[in-house]
């Protein structure tokens, strides 16, 4: 009794100064908040939710999901960033919050800076898919042809979640190497894109895959193409754009992050809660689900990832010519 007095008076006495390090072992002792920049029923948010309940057994302390949209994830990611760093304030990262220190011109907080890596959880790949009633197109280098050939005619239209979005960014990328512009058609989300699509009045989107599964698999809509290096666990018999056009890659991933300067101890504990949790397989079947793809990490491989995104998402919003004021 007396040793752990003393240990507890040593936590007071140094808390202005040392307390994150001094008491980390005692981490976590009360619920954690878990920020999802996007609104509840997302992806994001779904993942988000998915490992907060397998997090809770292994660090003994309930993981409240804090849905906090706006700003293309900003408002959210701002939150995060500015919070103690004392382990008790996680952020659902996505590759939208690197995209936007391109996209946006005057950010309220550095995600590189502000924020430490912990371990990205999945990668999400964007399914090309088009509506097999206007595009005839059996396989990826029949679309490209079509498109091609349509390109000085009538161009097709293709929808995107607004100016910037994963799915404007990864067709913007796909006619740079084609060649050819098929012309852009931003809406106020996602969902509103892929209903256009369905509706006839669009003809292709690059969508994120969980938003299309239902109806590709009710033979709505047809996938032609993933985004990401490799072929999605989900659909093993659609191509990756990159084998037809070699170099093409758009892989949109999620992690969890937390504010800079949360101690170390407390970063590996947690790297080792997520890490554990994604190697079960309940998850990575409820992620192949989604089209997800599992990607634990270390603390050091999620920064060295980040550091290579930054200039890659910034070349595509290049590309695009995508703005927001």
């Amino acid at each position: 009794m007396l040793r752990i007095f003393l240990q507890a008076m040593g936590c007071v006495a140094l808390a202005a100064y040392a307390a994150p390090a001094v008491c980390a072992d005692a981490w976590p002792s009360n619920a954690i908040k878990l920020v999802v920049t996007f609104a509840a029923g997302g992806a994001t948010d779904v993942t988000a939710r998915l490992i907060a309940d397998k997090l809770r057994p292994d660090l003994g302390q309930s993981i409240i999901v804090d849905n906090r949209p706006g700003a293309g994830g900003n408002i959210g990611a701002d939150f995060a960033a500015k919070a103690p760093a004392d382990g008790y304030t996680l952020l659902m990262a996505t590759s939208s919050h690197v995209t936007n220190r391109s996209l946006y011109k005057n950010l309220p907080y550095d995600f590189v800076r502000d924020l430490a890596p912990v371990s990205r959880i999945a990668f999400v790949p964007n399914l090309l898919v088009v509506n097999p009633a206007q595009i005839r197109a059996g396989n990826l280098a029949e679309f490209i042809k079509l498109v091609k050939d349509t390109g000085g005619k009538t161009k097709l239209n293709y929808g995107s979640g607004g100016s910037g979005t994963s799915q404007h960014l990864s067709t913007a990328l796909f006619n740079n190497m084609i060649g050819v512009e098929m012309e852009h058609i931003p809406y106020k989300g996602g969902a509103p894109a892929v209903a256009a699509l369905l509706g006839e009045q669009i003809q292709v989107i690059f969508a994120p895959m969980v938003e299309v599964l239902a109806h590709v698999e009710a033979g709505k809509l047809k996938g032609l193409g993933v985004t990401t290096r490799q072929r999605s666990s989900r659909y093993p018999d659609i191509p990756a754009i990159g084998e037809v056009l070699p170099g093409y890659e758009v892989a949109l991933w999620n992690g969890i992050m937390v504010p800079a300067n949360t101690p170390a101890d407390i970063v590996s504990k947690l790297n080792g809660a997520i890490v554990k949790a994604l190697n079960q397989a309940d998850i990575k079947q409820r992620l192949a689900e989604q089209g997800s793809d599992p990607a634990g990490t270390s603390p050091a491989e999620f920064r060295q990832f980040i550091a290579s995104e930054v200039g890659k998402w910034a070349k595509l919003v290049q590309i695009s010519g995508a703005k927001v004021e």
